[in-house]
């Protein structure tokens, strides 16, 4: 009997606590593949011995110093411990290929879509992560702060403005990809990781913004991302 895969994720304030874009991707694609996993929730402070304790990779700083991220994924079925949300997906595509999530041979494909999606959102993170600490506990949340901050330098909301008008426009360039298919999906009629991976991100903004924040960023694109992510939770039986 197959025993139930562990998803290491991130506790919040919030009423069920999933906030963060990367550990939502693999419970996504947990769900749509149908495979039995429970979900541990690591405070943001105790990241790093957490990870390190269950066998999850480390990567470096620019100074040298180890750091730990989640997701983290292990299967007690194969004793794999997977680290970060792209790798993940991989693995649990390769070891577990029925309801294919990278379908046509498409992995390299999507790894490139993975890279372009960030680089279009990594300008205005910032002022998200403005929103993210407010659903930690203060404690956590100055953690938070003191950590990412070593990434990108405080003050995070000087830009705000601005930061909304990039992620506009960078909305606007993920719906032209979209444009160019012929069915709702970002290949078409044939639901895949690049659709997963942007619904993560618009449930993050759902999960952390502001009530009026959420409204505008619902109204983009004549409502396009509102809709994406809704068909993507029905998807993955997670509506």
């Amino acid at each position: 009997m197959m025993q139930p895969l562990v998803l290491y994720d991130i506790l919040s304030e919030l009423p069920g606590n999933n906030w963060s874009p990367n550990p939502a991707k693999p419970r996504f694609v947990l769900s749509y593949k149908g495979l039995p996993f429970v979900t541990l929730w690591v405070d943001y402070s105790d990241i790093s011995i957490a990870m390190k304790a269950v066998g999850g990779k480390s990567s470096k700083r620019p100074d040298g110093s180890d750091v730990y991220t989640i997701p983290v994924l292990s299967d007690p079925n194969t004793g794999a411990v997977i680290t970060d949300s792209l790798e993940i997906a991989s693995y649990l595509e390769k070891t577990y290929p029925e309801k294919p999530i990278f379908p046509n041979s498409s992995e390299s494909l999507i790894r490139a879509f993975d890279s372009d999606h960030l680089s279009l959102i990594q300008p205005t993170i910032k002022s998200i992560w403005t929103r993210s600490v407010e659903i930690l506990s203060p404690a956590t949340g100055k953690f938070f702060m003191e950590v990412r901050s070593q990434d990108v330098p405080l003050p995070w909301d000087a830009n705000y403005g601005e930061d909304w008008d990039l992620l506009e426009k960078g909305y606007n360039t993920i719906y032209e990809w979209y444009q160019k298919t012929d069915g709702k999906w970002i290949m078409g009629d044939t639901f895949s990781y690049p659709d997963i991976v942007v619904a993560c991100y618009v449930l993050w903004y759902k999960r952390v913004m502001k009530e009026e924040e959420w409204a505008r960023i619902s109204s983009w694109n004549g409502g396009k991302w509102v809709q994406v992510l809704a068909d993507v939770e029905k998807e993955c039986k997670l509506a």
